[in-house]
């Protein structure tokens, strides 16, 4: 009845006639109305103030950090505890620390990694080594993303690939590859569990976070499993001193994560997982600082010292310390640098607690390592200059010398030894010697002992035959 091109007419006609909507008097009105606030609900209304305050703070910022210039913001204010931000932040945070540990390969991924790398590797043969080329790896790659998972990938990547030495076919040796994988999978998960129990999600970690972390790999480290239950405190006490020793330079009271994780300390720990304590010696049990024997050692050995029972060593009751070879002006120095001050103040009042002495032992049998040496140079550093002279070294090896006469042995000169140690620093500055040149010279750790502890003076003095002694019984 009616044609196509009369509909279209009709619709456009009407268009035509419905004015727009910006136009329409009740438009504008209902605009104005709404715009003055009077005709929105309560809800809009906090939704509108809101937004005005926002945009005030907005707008202040803005004033602040142009006022302030380039200057960056370098504190923020850590959320209370139980507000609201800090319930957050610990959802994220665990939230966070749940999906990276879900991406991580367990002991069983592992052992079938290990069973894919053998499978599809090819013999070496001249030195009947495992070994695989680039194929090979992308191969076990494929093979492992379908029996493990996804979470594999990750590891077969070019860049891994070429971190391992290659031979003269190019080919990588399987073993380096796993235990690569391993010690990552290893590290991700300490730094996982570490994460957990940084409260306040700094990155650090404090003494008493640092001793529940040693206290939760107890039942997972072989060696450790059968420690008595009342000494489990004062053992988690014992290893966590050790990494803030040298995880802490500063003494802050907290260590970086980061740096515990690189750190030699977390591998002696970790040594700690063989099953038989019959695969390590007693001298390699003795030596490692988180094993029970030495704990045990470090704790009979205080109380040995502390003669008065009183918690705390005095002066008189250090120079006992290993059989009374350390010098006078040593044990003054290290007190005098290394010992706080009592609270009734006055010279007698200074002892040393157990947290001063178990850095003293660190220091002591640390002596080649960076941070001992640094402990001990600023015992030896008499004036606090930053170096050592000529008449700071013969103040410090007079003790010595006396003590070395006392034990009956030849006499000695002086200025011999002041002159070889000279010669064995070789310092940038030939009038002092700084911590920098004990450092660099490799040798700051025999220089200490000759001139802290007679013992440390006789052994560099007999160097020579104790070298022979040792070889005699590898020859045997």
């Amino acid at each position: 009845m009616y044609s196509g091109s009369s509909d279209g007419e009709s619709h456009e006609a009407v268009q035509r006639r419905i004015p727009p909507a910006s136009s329409m008097l009740w438009v504008r009105n209902l605009r104005r109305f709404i715009g003055s606030g009077a005709g929105l609900g309560s809800e809009a209304l906090m939704e509108l103030e809101t937004k005005r305050i926002l945009l005030d703070i907005f707008k202040e910022k803005q004033q602040k950090s142009a006022e302030a210039g380039t200057i960056p913001s370098f504190y923020k204010k850590k959320p209370e505890e139980g507000s609201i931000s800090h319930r957050v932040q610990r959802l994220a945070k665990y939230r966070f620390l749940k999906k990276q540990s879900d991406l991580l390969l367990n002991a069983d991924d592992l052992d079938a990694m290990w069973v894919c790398l053998r499978e599809n590797c090819v013999i070496d043969d001249a030195t009947g080594a495992e070994k695989m080329n680039y194929e090979d790896f992308c191969h076990i790659a494929s093979v492992c993303t379908e029996q493990i998972g996804p979470k594999c990938r990750r590891f077969f990547s070019p860049s891994n690939f070429m971190k391992f030495e290659k031979d003269e076919s190019g080919r990588i040796a399987i073993l380096p590859f796993y235990l690569y994988v391993m010690r990552t999978v290893s590290l991700t998960q300490a730094r996982i569990d570490m994460s957990e129990l940084d409260e306040d999600s700094d990155g650090f970690l404090q003494p008493h976070e640092m001793e529940a972390y040693i206290r939760g790999l107890i039942p997972n480290l072989a060696q450790l499993r059968d420690m008595p239950a009342a000494f489990i405190q004062m053992y988690c006490r014992i290893a966590a001193h050790k990494f803030f020793f040298f995880c802490d330079p500063h003494r802050r009271g907290k260590a970086c994560i980061k740096k515990v994780l690189l750190s030699n300390c977390l591998q002696e720990l970790m040594e700690l997982h063989q099953e038989s304590e019959e695969e390590v010696t007693d001298t390699e049990q003795a030596e490692n600082w988180f094993s029970l024997t030495s704990a045990q050692r470090i704790c009979d050995m205080f109380l040995a010292l502390d003669k008065d029972a009183n918690g705390t060593l005095s002066k008189q009751e250090l120079r006992e310390y290993a059989e009374g070879t350390l010098t006078e002006i040593f044990i003054e120095r290290a007190f005098d640098e290394h010992v706080r001050r009592g609270k009734s103040g006055g010279g007698n009042a200074r002892e040393m607690d157990f947290e001063s002495f178990l850095d003293f032992v660190l220091a002591l049998e640390n002596k080649d390592t960076p941070e001992g040496l640094t402990y001990l140079f600023r015992c030896l550093d008499l004036h606090g200059r930053g170096y050592l002279t000529t008449a700071d070294i013969h103040s410090l090896f007079r003790d010595v010398h006396q003590k070395w006469i006392e034990g009956g042995n030849y006499e000695l000169c002086i200025e011999d030894v002041r002159d070889e140690i000279w010669d064995m620093v070789k310092p940038a500055d030939p009038l002092r010697i700084t911590l920098a040149d004990l450092l660099g010279c490799k040798q700051g750790g025999t220089v200490a002992s000759m001139l802290i502890d007679v013992r440390g003076f006789w052994a560099h003095d007999n160097r020579e035959n104790l070298l022979q002694e040792e070889e005699e019984p590898e020859e045997e």
